[in-house]
């Protein structure tokens, strides 16, 4: 259902359009979660290290995608917000062109330098053939995640962040299935775990589609929305760097995330299977754990976008506001979580047979967590300045965590080993977190200025 978030109680909109984003956030990452699980206990140490070993890998190709997504869909949730619906439906369109075209590229050009890409990444020889299949077939199903997210990032720049929670709980329990038959049944190995993400995320990008073509009148597109005359051949060519302009340095800031995390593997890989299978699980809890964060951000963008549309520059700060305090109080309990029971958490993914697997994974999650607060901070004042199409200063935070993330990896992983690396994450969080507050508050302030000053003219 369509929500306008241009009225009614700020908090009370984000938590509602927040707890559906995080329920499908969880079920999401079921299909990660599939992999390490039925890999890492029906196929062992080695397995698991294959699929751990190029996961960021996956994740960086995928993160550009989706940050295409998500950049497209705040010109379209700004558009609902200023009650323009022919310009949300031909956001639509341009999102669907554009998005498409990028989405084919990135196959293409991962699927042929994937060799000497894992080559680059130190991937171990015993575990190398396994991993490159496993990497080449997701690429290769990469249109299936655009496919999902594509529709998923519009429906919630309208409001609705329920939908597309009830095909995702649907596709993930199909790929857990899938996984199982593959694995289980026709012995396909980790490659079967590969086929079963690409799948099931088809699965939920046609029920999405589907659904969307029955239940959303506004999405409706019609011919004239496909058109493209010479007469508003400039207007359109605005419409569509209007797009570029949001969703390409979303795209690039999500990648750069993506880069950190690939160099944080590849020099885990160095350290053997035993420090890979321990980051690959740690790494899978994270994503579970920060997952309240990342679906409080992307609340505030859709919140903040339509808001921006509307003009109302006091719900923006009061949503933001009352943002901050609930990742307060997340990042104390994950914190608390991870300290008493994060062993445990471990022991659930690759099971007890190997404990110092487990005790290497819950040392990175123990450090992590200290400082989530400020990684929550990140997502909350990123997603606000994208909802106000002010990409370039998240894209600034992005490149300076590149930077730190990756020098602070390198270096402290050769004075202090693998636990080096532990901190690399915390330390980039630290300075992303206080470039983006300090762009937030400088935005908003000439915002409401600029808005006084109109007013008083």
């Amino acid at each position: 259902m369509i929500k306008d978030m241009t009225q009614g109680a700020p908090l009370k909109l984000i938590m509602l359009f927040s707890v559906p984003l995080l329920i499908g956030n969880i079920f999401q990452q079921f299909y990660n979660l599939a992999d390490i699980v039925i890999v890492g206990r029906t196929l062992g140490m080695e397995a698991l290290a294959a699929v751990g070993a190029v996961a960021p890998l996956f994740f960086l190709i995928m993160f550009a995608v989706v940050g295409l997504d998500n950049g497209f869909s705040v010109i379209t949730g700004q558009r609902f917000g200023a009650k323009d619906y022919e310009g949300v439906r031909r956001s639509v369109v341009l999102s669907i062109i554009l998005s498409s075209a990028f989405t084919l590229i990135f196959t293409v050009i991962s699927a042929a330098l994937m060799k000497p890409i894992l080559f680059m990444m130190n991937v171990p020889s015993e575990i190398f053939h396994d991993a490159y299949w496993y990497i080449q077939i997701c690429v290769l199903g990469l249109v299936t995640v655009n496919f999902y997210n594509l529709l998923a990032s519009i429906v919630r720049a309208l409001g609705d962040s329920k939908t597309p929670l009830y095909f995702l709980i649907f596709a993930s329990i199909l790929n857990i299935f899938l996984a199982l038959l593959f694995i289980l049944k026709f012995h396909w190995g980790v490659p079967g775990s590969a086929v079963a993400v690409v799948l099931s995320q088809a699965v939920s990008g046609f029920m999405c589609y589907f659904y969307v073509k029955k239940r959303f009148p506004i999405l409706h597109l019609h011919r004239k929305d496909w058109e493209f005359k010479k007469c508003n051949r400039a207007k359109d060519v605005d419409f569509a760097m209007e797009h570029l302009k949001v969703g390409f340095p979303m795209a690039v800031q999500f990648s750069i995330l993506g880069i950190g995390i690939l160099i944080i593997q590849s020099v885990c890989n160095t350290f053997g299977s035993n420090v890979i299978a321990a980051f690959t699980a740690a790494l899978r809890i994270e994503q579970i754990a920060t997952l309240p964060m990342i679906s409080f951000g992307i609340a505030l963008a859709a919140f903040v976008a339509q808001n921006y549309g509307a003009k109302n520059l006091a719900r923006i700060r009061y949503g933001v506001g009352r943002a901050s305090l609930i990742n307060i109080v997340l990042s104390i309990f994950m914190a608390i979580v991870m300290h008493f029971w994060g062993a445990n958490i471990v022991e659930l993914f690759i099971g007890s047979v190997s404990p110092d697997v487990i005790k290497i994974a819950h040392d990175y999650l123990w450090i992590s967590t200290i400082f989530y607060f400020f990684l929550g901070q990140i997502f909350i004042f990123r997603n606000a300045l994208q909802g106000m199409g002010r990409p370039l200063i998240p894209l600034t935070s992005s490149f300076a965590e590149l930077m730190v993330r990756s020098f602070a990896a390198v270096y402290l992983a050769v004075k202090f080993s693998y636990y080096g690396i532990f901190y690399a994450g915390p330390i980039a969080w630290v300075t992303a977190s206080v470039i983006v507050a300090l762009g937030y508050y400088i935005n908003i302030r000439r915002l409401i200025m600029k808005k006084r000053k109109a007013r008083s003219i």
